[in-house]
């Protein structure tokens, strides 16, 4: 995992889990969709390691697919203005920081985003249901060092450009035209994490809205995974998809929770990784995951 590039540190995304979700994946993808892109964790590291001849990145925030694009397309453009962003603060101020929110607030500049993502606190990325980003500065860091964003964001292009299309919408309309010979890869915001009090996210997604797209996926015969639910300690995400779904519910052990460690605790955390039946069958060749990565306990 050390030589794969990530330009954006997004909390929450899958690059630690992307082996064991690796071990699910059908072969011969014509095209591989992640229309809950974020960080685009998995598409980066499935383009890595050739899984598909073609990608398509997507969300419903546009910015965020604007900044992926922008990566993607204009790298030396992106990393020089992310090399501007980040000469132009200064250690233990935060008005500079604010500033870059304010302004992305008001414009969308795809590299703000990537600034503000950078240097927010813990990385965890907050957005309200405007769209605007609401996470303050992390005033212990100053962020990704410009050399290492932009070799990342090289990295990124190398292995994406000229293969990939960007989308902006709901998940259901931009992996619409998903067939068999594709893979679709979802990492919606959990019910627990999307819902009441604690909102991150700038849409909402119920588990009712969420299964009723499922199920057309399932009725097209598209083979998918979703990472959905989990527990971290004691504490629970949001309760298992419903059975009708007909999806074989895997647990991955995901290691320590960071963010518990941050708040002095020492808490595993494990995610839920639902995928379409014939992806948890044995294959000839292919070696699954181990009980202690994986588990059909559900």
């Amino acid at each position: 995992m050390a030589n794969l590039p990530h330009p954006i540190p997004y909390q929450g995304s899958k690059r630690k889990l992307a082996p064991m979700i690796d071990d699910y994946l059908p072969e011969g993808i014509k095209t591989f969709y992640e229309p809950f892109c974020g960080s685009a964790a998995m598409t980066i590291y499935a383009a890595y390691h050739q899984r598909a001849d073609r990608f398509v990145i997507a969300d419903s925030l546009e910015p965020m697919v604007a900044l992926l694009r922008s990566i993607v397309e204009e790298p030396d453009v992106t990393a020089a203005r992310y090399a501007e962003l980040w000469h132009g603060q200064r250690e233990g101020e935060t008005g500079y920081f604010n500033e870059v929110r304010d302004r992305y607030n008001a414009d969308r500049q795809p590299v703000d985003l990537l600034y503000l993502i950078c240097r927010c606190v813990k990385n965890a990325v907050r957005f309200n249901r405007e769209g605007r980003f609401t996470q303050s500065v992390d005033k212990r860091r100053l962020g990704m060092r410009p050399e290492k964003l932009s070799n990342a964001v090289q990295g990124v292009s190398r292995i994406l450009r000229g293969r990939t299309e960007f989308r902006v919408g709901d998940w259901r309309t931009t992996a619409s035209d998903a067939g068999t010979a594709d893979f679709v890869y979802m990492d919606p915001p959990y019910l627990g994490t999307s819902m009441g009090r604690d909102k991150r996210y700038h849409q909402q997604l119920t588990q009712e809205e969420l299964c009723e797209g499922l199920q057309e996926l399932r009725a097209r015969n598209v083979p998918f995974a979703l990472s959905y639910d989990g527990m971290t300690g004691g504490r629970e995400y949001g309760p298992p998809l419903p059975d009708n779904l007909g999806l074989t519910r895997l647990l991955l052990h995901a290691g320590t929770s960071s963010q518990s460690t941050l708040s002095g605790r020492k808490e595993e955390t494990v995610e839920s990784l639902y995928v379409t039946p014939s992806l948890a069958e044995p294959v000839e060749g292919v070696i699954r995951p181990k009980v202690a990565q994986a588990s059909l306990a559900i």
